[in-house]
């Protein structure tokens, strides 16, 4: 009875500071604001380094606007006299060109036999179209044709930043703390990003958006367990669902800036910039209460809950919620995080390994599809026959819906399903494996050579592959958020024991023993009758 009591009544200290109030309104605005620009992060490759319609630089020594006006030809055709066409022959070829200028094509008919004309390499460097893109870190740094892989490098280079964030930081803010990490990682999005702007070589640029990434892992990996850990468990669904649409938007308002800004460097700088401002607001977060009462530090977790108590204009609590009450409720929780938690732990007990076996292939998964869709927008639903561009388009548009509503749901079920103790090493560990995913997904794009739908079989049978995996996965609606290993192996299946007990109590004969509610009111006196309130406390914080 005890435990289900301690666990119980610790539930309503949230409730009674204000529930879902003008603190987690505020709270949860300003952690998701920047959200807006991570998924310009994530996607903004797609525009700094598009590819513009090149061609090698003719081999001649006058320019191309003197030889029109001497020629009386338009440019397309002048171009012929100095490059070959390509294989399919609708187009100029992007990688060679005559070693002489063959004069003698302006004259003879288009299909005439040349391909007996001797070409070579772009050697004086290539030309680039600026209609789309006025630069771009291809053209900057002539990343086509046998340099084109560099230009995927960078994609791949910041998503292996990402997961060495998400193994670094997940680790570091279960040590010193969400938000401290959470800081750090605005500030070096700040001056890294901006940095990147400025790169004046391509390994420059990679090395910054490499570190670029870790500060994404330790913002959004932050930001999410920041947020569930001061909202009550009934408005997580809800709270998660509306954070994702900042992602959504995000997402626009990157193709609008791409399309507003065609020069990738005053990209670089627009959606890096903000972060400095979102540095300047985060301390006014409040820590978790939950984190600092389990590493020891509660008597600032009491100023936190006071000050959000204040804010919800809750002023009468503050007399009521003391250390006593904080120690009394978490002796068990308290006692149990004085020992040190590395990944290994989220293998060694049944539960939780199965929980963390399920969430890799979910993650792993998600990324992989979602990332297969997303990082390669120039061919989105292009390279169809014509009649089936429009079925091909459409089927693109709602896989990635469902791989960006699937990310939203995972984030919020891993905070969800993992103990305070272990849940930034958790959450550090499975976006470990989405990372994973995220850099194998460009690779995949090579099987197209082999079967032009193989890509595609391959992202839609991992999804499917995933499902299977997360119907083993506990339901977490309603429930309370664990504290412990022990939490998760014990109460996750079914109804809680609290609940279950603390009908038990009601129902028991008609009535409860004296002793039952002597000690529930022996317990809970201090936060006076919280437990009546729905919705709660260092569970819902």
């Amino acid at each position: 009875m005890q435990t289900c009591d301690r666990a119980f009544l610790l539930s309503g200290c949230h409730g009674e500071v204000g529930g879902f109030g003008r603190y987690q309104w505020i709270h949860v605005t300003l952690i998701s604001l920047p959200g807006l620009l991570m998924a310009s992060q994530n996607l903004l490759n797609n525009f700094v380094s598009g590819i513009p319609v090149h061609h090698c630089k003719p081999a001649t020594n006058q320019s191309l606007q003197d030889l029109r006006l001497t020629y009386q030809v338009d440019e397309q055709q002048l171009l012929k006299v100095f490059i070959p066409q390509d294989s399919s022959g609708n187009r100029l070829d992007r990688c060679r060109r005559y070693v002489e200028p063959q004069w003698h094509l302006l004259h003879l008919n288009s299909s005439l036999n040349v391909s007996e004309l001797q070409t070579e390499g772009c050697v004086d460097g290539w030309s680039f179209d600026q209609s789309e893109f006025t630069a771009t870190t291809v053209s900057e740094w002539d990343l086509v044709c046998s340099l084109r892989p560099l230009k995927q490098m960078i994609q791949t280079i910041y998503m292996g930043g990402v997961l060495t964030g998400a193994i670094v930081y997940g680790g570091l803010s279960d040590r010193f703390g969400r938000k401290s990490v959470l800081i750090w990682s605005y500030l070096q999005l700040a001056v890294l990003g901006c940095s990147s702007a400025l790169s004046p070589s391509y390994t420059a640029y990679c090395i910054f958006r490499f570190l670029s990434g870790m500060a994404v892992s330790g913002i959004i990996l932050n930001g999410v367990s920041l947020k569930v850990e001061w909202i009550p468990t009934k408005t997580r669904t809800l709270v998660g669902t509306l954070s994702s649409f900042f992602f959504t938007f995000g997402q626009m308002i990157l193709a609008g800036l791409a399309y507003w800004l065609r020069d990738w460097r005053k990209l670089q700088l627009v959606v890096c910039a903000p972060q400095f401002l979102f540095f300047a607001y985060s301390w006014w977060y409040a820590e978790s209460a939950r984190w600092l009462v389990l590493n020891r530090r509660s008597e600032e977790a009491l100023k936190g809950l006071h000050r959000v108590a204040q804010i919800n204009r809750k002023p009468d609590i503050i007399s009521n919620l003391t250390l006593e009450v904080l120690h009394s409720h978490m002796s068990k929780e308290i006692e149990s995080s004085h020992s040190s938690f590395t990944a290994f732990d989220l293998l060694k007990t049944r539960r939780i390994r199965r929980i963390s076996i399920c969430l890799i292939a979910v993650w792993f998964s998600t990324s992989f599809a979602y990332y297969g869709l997303a990082m390669d927008l120039q061919k989105f639903g292009l390279c169809v026959v014509p009649d089936m561009q429009s079925l091909r388009t459409t089927l693109a548009c709602l896989g990635k819906a469902f791989t960006s509503a699937s990310f939203t749901t995972v984030y919020l079920y891993t905070g969800e399903l993992y103990p305070t103790v272990i849940r930034q090493t958790g959450m550090g560990f499975v976006s470990t494996m989405a990372r994973i995913g995220s850099m194998a997904a460009p690779a995949v794009l090579i099987l197209d050579e082999v079967l032009p739908a193989l890509p595609s079989m391959v992202y839609g049978g991992a999804a499917v592959l995933a499902s299977g995996f997360a119907c083993f996965l506990p339901e977490t609606l309603n429930k309370p958020l664990p504290d412990t290993i022990e939490d998760v192996e014990q109460n996750r299946s079914g109804r809680s024991s609290c609940s279950q007990r603390k009908e038990g109590v009601a129902l028991k004969e008609g009535v409860a023993s004296s002793e039952d509610w002597g000690m529930a009111l022996n317990e809970g006196v201090a936060l006076k009758g919280m437990n009546d309130k729905e919705g709660s406390g260092l569970n819902a914080l």
